[in-house]
Formats: C-alpha cells, structure tokens, sequence
C-alpha cells in the first residue's frame, strides 16, 4: 500500500486515481454479447456462461423447490443472522415511506404527488468466489417494500452449476421465487432485452465489476432500461487521526480490500505516525485472511496518504466522493456535517464499515467511482415512479388562467392558450347568463 506525504494541490488528483479499465475495451466486450443476446436469447447465455464461468448449464432458472429447501444446506446461526439483518433493513426502509400531501397553490388548484411503484426489477447479486447474499436483501426488502409486483434474481453459478444456498435462502426469506443462474454482462442483457426464460425488466438493480457495471450503462443507453446507479468495484476511504485505534482501521481496509483485485482502499490522515502503525496492523492482519492474495493485490491499487490536517483530508475526501467513508477522527460527528460527496458515512472508531454492509439497517449498494458526487445510495425511492396529479375547479382556472394564456402566447403555442381561453369563456358565458 503506497504512502504519500503530504502532496501539494498539483499532485493531489493523481494521487487518488482509481484503478479502472479502459472504457473502450470495457464497452467493446459488452457491444459484442449484447447483440447475440438479443438475437439468441437462452442459447447465448449458455454459451457465455460456459465461456466466462466455465459452467456448463443445464437450467437457467432455479426451481422453486431448490429455494424453498436452500435453508436445510444452512446453519441455524446463519439463518438467525440472515433474520436479523433482513429485520433492520425492513425497519430503515419502512420509515422512508412517505405520506401525500396536496397543496392548493392558489384557490381552485390542488397539485399532490403519490407513489407508484415499478412493477418488475431485476436484481443482479454477485456470486462467484464471494457470494453476497446480503446483496439480496438490500435490494428485494425494499422492492418488496415499494410493491413492486414482480422481482427477478440473476447471480452467477458456481462451479458446480448450483447457486449459494444462502443467496437461495436470502430470497427465499424475502419473497423472491425466481430465480437465473447467470452472471456477469450476459445477466444484464438478459434482464435488459429478456430471453424465452428471463423477463425483460424496467429497472435494474446490484453492483458489480467494471464489467457489469459498463453492461449496465450500455443496457441503458440501447435498451432504454434504466439502472440504479454505475456501482462498480468496492471502495473505502478513512479519515483518522491519534485518536483512532489502528488496529481497528487496518481492520476496515482489509474488509474492502478482500472484496476484489479491482476494489480500492484509501487512509487519509494529518499523522506520519498513525499512518505508519496502521501499515504494521494490516502486514500482520493481513497474513489470517482467506483472501489473503485478493486484498494484497486490491491494496497494490491503494494510498496512505498524509495531509497537513484534517481540514484537508476532508477536502480530498469530497473531491475522491467514496464508496464508503469511516470518520476514525476527533469529533467526527463534527466532521460529518462537512461531508458533500460520499455513499455512506460511518461516524466514531466502533462505526465498522461491516455493518452497514450487513445487518445496520442502511443499504449497501452505493455510488462508487466518485458517482457519489451525483448519486445516491439505494432506497425505497429506487423502486418507485413519482407522479404528480393536479385538480383545478372553475376558481382556480379563473385565478391562473390569463397567466397561462399570457405565457403561452408570449411563446407562440396558440393551441395552448386556446386550451384555456376556451375555458374561461365559457365559465364567463355562464356567468353573464346566470348559469
């Protein structure tokens, strides 16, 4: 993990560079299955699935019976933990539910906005060597919140062609039933365009590699689905002064580290000295992980980098906008209100990143790759389609009539201004006759 100190402005942006593919080779890749895709459907995504995941399917869809019996595979301690993470969520999402409420902007115009939700979103879960089955319930909690009324599941199989019981279980627990052993670019179009076995869907939810990620730009773009967000790689930043505890830092950069060889971790703090402490926690820390050599090759692609303050630390945070940002600092609630740009924030040395990953409450499919400055995190907002009514009687086209037969003179749209006058005139006809 490379140690930078105290770089001048000039050099700061480079010294927070992400490690990202180029776009053109990315976007190549995804050009050429999408087509086959969309001309083969089922036959391609066995063929890629073969090609990418070396799995050679013989069913796309997992039967209903798998899901159903997916906890008999688990632990009792497992499936109590799965119950209590998927409890917080329920709990955070609900209180983001939000009531109507109607304005009269003038006398005779009510204007309100109500809810709807979308009603089918494909979720994409990542699987593979890490199967995130927390991903399932931070994406169909509140989906199933929102109301939409179908969810569809696509993750990638494993090498034996079967998917995680615990990403089964996740969604079985949560109401989803179906369910597509496919992953990677070949499950967004899947999801984008349909096949003869999985539906085509408006929306499309789930991090992922740059892959997936550039898959799901493109499937917006040609497709005209949309996507939650561009959530690639993982990544974290931390803020930490000498009141941190660098065991527990060392602790948090390995947790993002150890997600994939493309994740990226960042310390920034105003000490030479903890920064130094925190490099010895993570060379011992790092030797009793099971991904030992993904979290030393995501931390090829990472920074320790000492400023002269945490006023500047703070500066660089928002300008690199992370994933996840832990405040490891002296009054960091105090911190935290200076904030612009970041996914989640997690205040105070016991805030762990883990925890929002899992079981807080709050979700963890984040903006990643400084999408943090014009994104937001997923809620129950994600799955729902904002629609505004409006209810005029005879005073209110009376009040704002000859403003909108103005306004729409002064743009030279008759056929609008007719649309009112039309109506005045009659109500002043009525009028005139008693009526």
């Amino acid at each position: 993990m490379e140690k930078i100190l105290y770089p001048d402005i000039s050099k700061r942006k480079e010294a927070v560079k992400r490690p990202n593919k180029p776009e053109t080779e990315l976007g190549d890749i995804v050009r050429r299955i999408f087509p086959a895709i969309k001309q083969d459907g089922d036959k391609a995504l066995i063929k890629y699935t073969l090609e990418f995941d070396g799995v050679a399917l013989e069913s796309i869809e997992v039967s209903r019976e798998a899901i159903a019996g997916s906890g008999n595979h688990l632990p009792e301690e497992l499936k109590s933990a799965i119950s209590q993470a998927a409890a917080n969520i329920r709990k955070f999402h609900e209180s983001q539910r939000e009531t109507p409420v109607t304005v009269e902007t003038v006398k005779g115009v009510r204007c309100w906005r109500e809810n709807r939700p979308i009603e089918r979103v494909g979720i994409y879960v990542p699987g593979g060597s890490a199967p995130l089955f927390s991903t399932v319930l931070m994406l169909a909690i509140p989906a199933k919140i929102a109301g939409c009324k179908e969810i569809i599941l696509c993750t990638p199989p494993a090498g034996t062609g079967g998917i995680h019981p615990a990403i089964l279980y996740a969604a079985y627990l949560v109401g989803i039933d179906r369910i597509f052993s496919v992953g990677g670019i070949q499950a967004i179009g899947a999801m984008a365009y349909g096949t003869e076995t999985v539906p085509g869907v408006s929306k499309i939810f789930g991090p992922g590699n740059q892959y997936v990620t550039m898959a799901k730009q493109i499937a917006q773009m040609s497709a005209g689905v949309a996507i939650d967000m561009p959530a690639g790689p993982s990544e974290a930043l931390i803020i930490a002064d000498e009141t941190c505890n660098p065991a527990y830092v060392a602790a948090d950069l390995l947790s993002q580290a150890e997600h994939g060889a493309d994740s990226q971790v960042m310390l920034l703090s105003d000490s030479e000295t903890v920064a130094d402490r925190v490099i010895g926690e993570i060379n011992i820390q790092i030797e009793a992980l099971a991904r030992k050599d993904i979290a030393a090759m995501s931390l090829e692609n990472s920074r320790i980098i000492v400023m002269n303050s945490i006023d500047e630390c703070i500066s660089l945070c928002n300008e690199y906008a992370p994933e996840h940002l832990i405040l490891a600092c002296r009054d960091a609630r105090l911190a935290a209100g200076q904030i612009i740009n970041a996914g989640s924030v997690f205040i105070g040395n016991y805030s762990c990143e883990s925890a929002g990953d899992y079981a807080s409450g709050t979700n963890h499919t984040l903006p990643t790759n400084g999408y943090a400055r014009n994104y937001s995190g997923v809620s129950l907002d994600s799955f729902i389609k904002k629609i505004t009514f409006q209810e005029l009687t005879a005073e209110g086209i009376a009040n704002i009539g000859p403003a909108v037969e103005i306004m729409a003179a002064a743009e030279k749209l008759d056929a609008h201004k007719n649309a009112v006058s039309i109506r005045l005139k009659d109500l002043e006809n009525s009028q005139n006759t008693g009526k």
